[in-house]
């Protein structure tokens, strides 16, 4: 099915449909406020522990558990965008984020605050960003503005993640922890005034089947390996036992949607959104990109605040290099795919952020005064601004129109669930003495994973961004059915 023009801004003749400016305003603006909760954090931790009377590792399980739920959800949240309407998910799911960072500004106490930013905002989040990138898609259907436009989207979602230490340092220093929830609350407000006249393309499609023991399944798996994650600096026994069951769950899904395909019935996710190879190598880049950005800024976070002794706005302005990076390359990313392939950029971009993790371990390593910071974060910035956008591209771009719930979930999900690792990682080696030794320790482990990253961008076809319609053969994977 064609996605007609947007209703409101009619076709240049010769050029396809207009380019929708009102849709970028809402999407890319939610974008950023799911990043912003997932980072703002890293600089409360002293404030938080204090005021709700906990420790740093229960600030710690706290930002996890939302970015955990978010990588759970994702997958089921990309499918009742299709069964119940994308804008419908995309308003339902920030009404229930609004809630949850009302009720996390008001917690007396870290179970009310899990309750509200882990749990609610994380239900909020997996409603709301799989309509955003569906949307996206199938409304820019040219290479070049889809690429503009994911570039405007990943920007701001970059900008929320690498400023939310500034921000949330200058609202906690100026006002209190509590007014960054309550800032939360009203950028959602504001995206919802927003989205009154945003159109979906697509109407909904109520007949589709929901596979609730797939979504029950993939979540509890999910879930118990990135608690194993969490568990590793108190008993490597849990650990193990969580991890081994984790992968257990895991292996069950995909057996149950092979089961539920040969049955004739539809599954949480088809197989063959798995047999694309470009997809598959594209989704081990976004997880491995918001691995890497959510892992350095905790990573630093912690050890600027624990072991610098820095206070909160002090600690978000060294991180302003980073933000500056990811916004000039971010906003850069429509030139940059005209000038080199998907595949270039994201290779660019692993080398250029593991140099920024060298340059941060060289220069900062024993010396007391903060710029020193600065060159490494800044390298960081913008190496993961060049790389964000055309991984996206790359895994989108896979598959024709009927099959971007599924994959829109399945991105968001790896993403999330990248987020949720990387600061699980970096609090199991920092946490319980974030001392020079941990630290650097972490900061060489997330370089390795960026190899990793660097190694699967490598294997990418050359020619990679087109969506294929239906009926044909997605780039690196079989002929959609």
């Amino acid at each position: 099915m064609a996605v007609p023009p947007y209703p409101d801004e009619p076709a240049v003749p010769g050029r396809g449909p207009a380019w929708p400016r009102r849709v970028l305003a809402p999407l890319a603006l939610a974008q950023f406020v799911c990043s912003f909760a997932g980072s703002n954090m890293s600089v409360m931790i002293q404030d938080i522990s204090k005021d709700l009377d906990t420790s740093a590792q229960g600030v710690q399980i706290a930002i996890t558990v939302f970015l955990l739920v978010m990588a759970a959800l994702m997958i089921p949240g990309g499918i009742l965008t299709d069964r119940y309407g994308r804008k419908r998910c995309l308003v339902v799911g920030l009404a229930v984020y609004g809630t949850g960072a009302l009720l996390s500004a008001a917690a007396p106490g870290l179970g009310v605050l899990i309750l509200g930013n882990s749990i609610l905002e994380g239900i909020g989040t997996a409603l709301l960003i799989p309509p955003v990138y569906i949307l996206t898609t199938l409304l820019f259907t040219e290479a070049s503005d889809r690429a503009r436009a994911f570039g405007a989207i990943m920007a701001m979602g970059g900008i929320g993640a690498a400023a939310g230490p500034l921000l949330g340092g200058l609202i906690t220093s100026a006002i209190s922890w509590r007014a960054a929830f309550v800032f939360q609350a009203g950028v959602v407000a504001a995206i919802i005034l927003l989205s009154r006249r945003l159109h979906d393309p697509l109407p909904p499609d109520p007949d589709r089947v929901f596979d609730t023991g797939g979504a029950i399944l993939s979540a509890t798996g999910l879930i118990l390996v990135v608690m194993g994650i969490l568990a590793a600096d108190d008993n490597v026994w849990l650990t193990a036992g969580l991890l081994l069951v984790g992968g257990l769950f895991l292996v069950a899904f995909f057996r149950w949607v092979r089961a539920k395909e040969r049955a004739g019935t539809q599954p949480l996710l088809p197989t063959e959104v798995f047999r694309n190879r470009t997809s598959n190598l594209g989704l081990i880049t976004q997880h491995t990109q918001w691995l890497l950005l959510m892992g350095v800024s905790f990573v630093v976070a912690a050890y600027l605040q624990v072991v610098r002794g820095y206070d909160a706005i002090s600690t978000g302005v060294i991180f302003t290099a980073s933000t500056l990076g990811l916004l000039v390359s971010s906003l850069g990313a429509a030139r940059l795919a005209k000038l080199s392939t998907q595949r270039t950029l994201i290779m660019a971009g692993y080398a250029v952020t593991v140099c920024g993790i060298g340059v941060l371990l060289a220069m900062a390593h024993g010396s007391p005064k903060a710029w020193v910071f600065t060159p490494g974060l800044l390298l960081i910035g913008l190496g993961l601004g060049v790389m964000l956008t055309p991984s996206v591209n790359v895994v989108q771009s896979s598959f024709p129109e009927d099959l971007q719930g599924e994959i829109s979930g399945l991105s968001r999900s790896v993403s999330n669930l990248g987020s949720s690792v990387g600061t699980a990682l970096a609090g199991t080696i920092l946490v319980a003495d974030p001392a020079v030794g941990p630290y650097a320790a972490a900061l060489v482990v997330l370089a390795v994973i960026g190899l990793v990253g660097l190694s699967a961008a490598a294997k990418l076809p050359r020619d990679t961004g087109s969506r294929p319609t239906r009926g044909e053969p997605a780039a690196g994977g079989q002929r959609p059915s």
